[in-house]
């Protein structure tokens, strides 16, 4: 029997399909401040958005001592979970995903997250927006290594049971470009995240898109 050929997207979440970075840059200065350690400007914090947690501590603060930086994550963690059960995390998504997102699933694509947050925060930020049911698989850094590292994205072709010449991923950073060129998975960046275009095209993305009615049309020309 001819397998049928299958189309897989597969999103970064925050930069790409949401908008969080007010509360990362809160967070991130929250915990530092709680360690007692200096915090990090807010743009050298986007531009680690997309790593997992112990990884950007680490980026921002290469120094800290194996305690130091798991200190800051946890007091992140604490921090982010407490304003999420306050209700006052902001997470917008961009304009034009959530039609996206639906447009592709009735369209016949299978969708997938591979992100840095964790199951319990991508979770909560799907379900708020209502698009939980829209995936296919979720793969966070609370299961695989940081990105650029290719676990997550991997676990995501398994799960779909898609080729990787049948997948393309979607991101904002050089972590997520990166990250499916290695493994030989076409790529695709969005210019409204947190990395420029000129260091998306230079990690490996085949193109920038700058809205997302372009990246309707970037995907159906990558795999028509």
């Amino acid at each position: 029997m001819t397998r049928l050929p299958k189309r897989l997207a597969v999103f970064d979440c925050d930069g790409t399909l949401v908008d969080g970075q007010a509360d990362v840059c809160w967070a991130m200065e929250r915990a530092f401040t709680r360690a007692g350690l200096e915090a990090p400007d807010n743009h050298a914090v986007r531009r680690i958005v997309g790593l997992s947690l112990p990884a950007a501590v680490r980026a921002l603060a290469p120094a800290l001592s194996e305690d130091e930086n798991r200190a800051v994550t946890e007091f992140y963690r604490s921090s982010f979970r407490a304003r999420r059960e306050e209700g006052l995390l902001d997470e917008p998504l961009y304009e034009g995903i959530a039609d996206l997102l639906r447009d592709l699933h009735a369209g016949g694509w299978q969708l997938a997250v591979a992100t840095g947050k964790s199951d319990r925060g991508l979770a909560a930020c799907l379900a708020g927006h209502g698009i939980a049911d829209l995936f296919i698989s979720l793969q966070t850094a609370d299961r695989h290594p940081s990105k650029p590292h290719p676990a997550m994205l991997e676990a995501a072709l398994f799960e779909a049971g898609a080729a990787r010449e049948e997948t393309v991923m979607i991101g904002d950073t050089s972590f997520d470009m990166v990250m499916a060129r290695s493994i030989g998975v076409a790529a695709i960046g969005v210019g409204w995240g947190y990395h420029g275009a000129a260091e998306l095209l230079a990690s490996g993305a085949a193109q920038v898109v700058e809205t997302a009615a372009a990246l309707a049309v970037a995907l159906e020309e990558t795999l028509p």
